[in-house]
């Protein structure tokens, strides 16, 4: 008799049901902390003699994050007070628990590195390995959290003098843009426009992009401008596994736009997935260089059209797809990716209209999507598959919410763009190990069944 496929049985919420005990054996079994450990252990057998376990309180930071430990404070508390925790944790009971500036410490030499991002890429080759991620859709988008420091107060734009009015002269219109492209050229590279970011590598990038707290703005559901103080997580994240397949901090103040090539060429050089095809994005992420950076990727991008007040196009629909004599549109039908060309077929409306009889509408329609990145995509705007593959968008939500309701994304209590990075970096390191504990339970859950 042929075995039925079960379900998906095990998740996060379940995981977090189990005994602290058996959720921290699952946890930290999907971490390997030895890179981590080789870089906060003492170097040299002078000076102060360590008694501290650093093993232990690495694993600590994990279980603060995964039983919502709001402070190091609280969490020493919690190991001096607890003694199963404390032995969850990994310290012996002859152990000395570390003190707040023990772990401040730790925190500064972790933030001097790379280590976490490193550790997280392991994790995911690890997830990617045994199977569990097999996303052909990514989906990007960023979300805010507060810092907790006192935020400046905003400041005043400069009162901009009168523009003088009439034409500038040739010699002063040249001068003019001189300084403009002077001017430009000394920008840092997010203040520049996104196209500056295509041919920059992706280490430059990454180490380029501004990370302290600053104000940022936002449109609620009532289309009132909101403004919070702190930063923001760029998250590309698979829609069926719901991993993060990579992530970024930054400032709360930059445009979500600008941390899409920067995610876009970490999955390219550092997520070894070869089921890959689309990326889906909302209007925010409007922009012919992320169409660009996508299609170099040889990849097809399912992006919501923001129009920005460019005409109607004529001969053609909201969707871009042709339209006949009588402005009925053309149905989309398939894509050539040989060719990459998008083929429309005659509206059903043209059946029996007699101006097709006459040559005056076309059967067949075809048109290269290289045409214009933007406006011509695979699977056509406007389609029944496009927007299934735009729906999976929500993805990226959901693992923002899971990251503020059960991580603490939004709990940052450091004042420096380079130790709140820390934070970030834990925080999604424990949630991609966290779904790793899940699936591979709901693994063995799934092989029990079907024995």
């Amino acid at each position: 008799m042929a075995i039925i496929r079960q379900g998906s049985l095990f998740d996060l919420q379940e995981l977090y049901n189990l005994e602290p005990t058996h959720r921290f054996e699952a946890v930290f079994s999907a971490i390997d902390i030895e890179p981590i450990f080789a870089v906060v252990t003492k170097k040299s057998r002078f000076g102060r003699p360590v008694e501290l376990n650093y093993a232990a309180m690495i694993y600590s930071l994990v279980a603060r994050l995964t039983e919502r430990i709001p402070f190091i404070k609280d969490l020493v508390k919690r190991l001096k007070n607890d003694m199963i925790f404390r032995l969850d944790c990994g310290f012996l009971v002859s152990d000395t628990v570390p003190s707040e500036a023990a772990y401040s410490r730790m925190v500064t030499i972790i933030s001097e590195s790379n280590v976490l991002e490193e550790v997280k890429e392991m994790i995911l080759h690890q997830a990617i390995s045994e199977g569990f991620i097999t996303d052909d859709t990514i989906a990007i988008d960023a979300t805010h959290f507060e810092a907790k420091n006192q935020a400046p107060p905003k400041e005043e734009k400069p009162k901009i003098e009168p523009k003088k009015r009439g034409r500038k002269s040739k010699e002063e219109r040249e001068q003019w843009l001189i300084e403009k492209t002077e001017r430009e050229a000394s920008l840092p590279l997010f203040e520049k426009k996104i196209e500056e970011q295509l041919d920059v590598p992706l280490e430059q990038l990454r180490a380029e992009i501004p990370q302290n707290p600053e104000w940022g703005v936002k449109k609620n559901s009532e289309g009132k401008n909101v403004f919070w103080y702190g930063y923001k997580a760029h998250l590309a994240v698979g829609t069926k596994s719901q991993y993060i397949l990579q992530s970024l901090i930054s400032s709360g103040n930059l445009n979500d736009g600008k941390a899409a090539i920067p995610l876009l060429k970490g999955i390219q050089e550092r997520v070894p997935l070869s089921t890959i095809r689309y990326n889906t994005l909302d209007a925010g992420y409007d922009y012919e260089a992320i169409y660009t950076q996508i299609h170099r990727m040889g990849l097809q991008s399912v992006i919501a059209y923001n129009k920005r007040n460019e005409p109607e196009p004529e001969g053609f629909d909201k969707h871009f797809a042709p339209t006949c004599f009588r402005e009925h549109s053309y149905r989309y039908d398939s894509f050539d990716p040989k060719y990459e060309t998008l083929k429309y077929t005659r509206p059903k409306e043209c059946k029996d209209c007699p101006l097709a009889d006459e040559g005056l509408c076309q059967k067949i329609y075809k048109v290269k999507i290289t045409t214009d990145l933007r406006k011509y995509t695979a699977p056509a705007r406007g389609s029944k598959a496009w927007k299934t593959i735009f729906k999976q968008r929500t993805a990226v939500e959901r693992v923002n919410a899971y990251l503020k309701l059960y991580f603490q994304l939004n709990n940052v209590r450091y004042r420096t763009g380079k130790r709140a990075k820390v934070h970030f970096d834990l925080v999604t390191l424990v949630y991609n190990a966290s779904k790793l504990a899940a699936d591979r339970i709901n693994a063995m859950l799934n092989q029990q069944l079907a024995a």
